[in-house]
């Protein structure tokens, strides 16, 4: 990240609670900080011609859902800390804005950084994307049903009737054997990066400066995107070998950003409308078992050629799949595949925006590969989310995976200039 003097410290800045994180969550004892809350924000950078790989935080819709997938991601979930207040919440959100949006830029988090400030206190910034590009770093924020109202119905924040009424957590599917550490949270982070050290810098950092306030729930590490959501880059890869998300839908169809993703004014509530419902699932591969299959059997599951991607009623692969072609053992795409289970054809015309990553946690206790796809997807109601995987819940891939991490996220609009996250729903 770029250096920024101390000289060019903004109108205002972290909070004192911001800056009190940054230091505890470094260990020490104390350090002596300004006040002034987060809100007006005035952001320079040195190098300001250098902008081709930065994004805005501010403006309309949230940075990060239309963004050209990056390469890398770190998700993390976090819980508020019991005992935090109303106005605690408010200014996590205003010093998470206040510092995402500097990352963005490829700033470091405060003006001080991770160098320019007092060498008896620790510094304000970790360091370890010092001399880093911006690398596209996107940071998207979420909140989750439970911010709004504890699984015993408690209001902690006075949120409750603000609730978006289809935010709530998601219902058992069948194949999902949920681990408790890797589902749920009060808020998210979708930090994704072209360069992994950045998106973790990002994460590193946002969770120092919530210290006191919110803990970290869990994270996940991902890599190769398994989505696309330009025209312009090829259709990846996931870790079975076919690709993955060819009728994703792309940045430039806003008709269908429009229908599919983006909540309206009519959908309520009005602090939501322009943003998006997100939805995360890690979901485990078994790949020494799928890696044992005949080709033939990987195609009818998938319902595509493993080479091309096409789907196996023929064309190319942006082909429509004919559901009615024959093939020459009956129908050529089994009404059972994943593609066939998936398509909006067979959900009521039902599409979402995907923004999935593989990962490999290392092994497990028998020895595999404890990896598989982290999926992201975005949609305009939770229930159109649930009805598509009521429909994949039954498909021949689930012989071959296993759901083990879930959570549900309402994901407001990117704040105007000045304002922070979420600013619709407090004020």
């Amino acid at each position: 990240m770029s250096e920024e003097p101390a000289s060019e410290t903004p109108r205002a800045g972290l909070s004192r609670r911001g800056l009190l994180g940054l230091a505890l969550g470094a260990g020490a004892a104390g350090v002596a900080v300004g006040a002034g809350a987060a809100s007006a924000i005035a952001l320079t950078r040195p190098d300001a011609a250098s902008v081709a790989d930065t994004h805005q935080f501010y403006g309309a819709h949230p940075a990060g859902i239309t963004t050209d997938v990056q390469d890398h991601l770190h998700f993390a979930a976090f819980d508020v800390m019991e005992g935090a207040s109303r106005q605690d919440l408010v200014e996590l959100l205003q010093d998470w804005s206040y510092a995402a949006a500097r990352m963005m830029l490829g700033l470091e988090v405060s003006a001080t950084g991770a160098v320019g400030g007092s060498p008896e206190a620790p510094p304000a910034d970790t360091g370890e994307a010092l001399g880093l590009p911006a690398s596209n770093l996107t940071i998207t924020i979420g909140f989750g049903p439970t911010l709004f109202s504890t699984a015993e119905g408690v209001d902690r924040f006075g949120l409750a009737s603000l609730a978006p009424g289809s935010l709530a957590a998601l219902p058992p599917f069948l194949g999902d054997d949920l681990d408790p550490g890797h589902t749920g949270g009060d808020l998210c982070v979708q930090a994704c990066a072209d360069d992994p050290q950045v998106a973790v810098h990002a994460v590193r950092n946002l969770s120092r400066i919530a210290f006191g306030r919110a803990r970290l729930r869990w994270s996940q590490l991902g890599y190769g995107r398994t989505s696309r959501t330009s025209a312009a880059s090829k259709t990846p890869r996931n870790l079975f070998g076919f690709k993955d998300g060819t009728a994703n839908i792309l940045a430039d169809d806003t008709a269908a950003l429009d229908e599919h993703v983006w909540v309206s004014a009519d959908d309520g509530p009005t602090w939501l409308a322009g943003g998006s419902y997100l939805v995360a699932r890690k979901i485990a591969m078994k790949i020494e078992t799928w890696d044992r299959v005949r080709l033939a059997e990987q195609e009818r599951v998938t319902g595509r050629a493993k080479g091309t991607g096409a789907p196996l009623s023929g064309g190319d692969e942006f082909a429509a799949p004919d559901f009615a072609a024959s093939g020459a053992a009956g129908l050529a795409i089994d009404p059972r595949s994943h593609v066939s289970r998936a398509h909006p054809a067979n959900n009521g015309g039902i599409r979402m925006l995907r923004r999935g990553y593989n990962y490999v946690d290392g092994n497990t206790a028998l020895g595999r590969l404890d990896a598989g796809l982290f999926f992201l997807g975005y949609v305009r109601s939770p229930d159109r989310f649930i009805t598509v995987q009521r429909s994949v819940a039954t498909d021949l891939m689930m012989e071959y995976v296993t759901t083990v991490g879930s959570g549900i996220w309402a994901v407001p609009p990117a704040p105007s200039e000045g304002s922070f996250v979420g600013a619709g729903l407090f004020s």
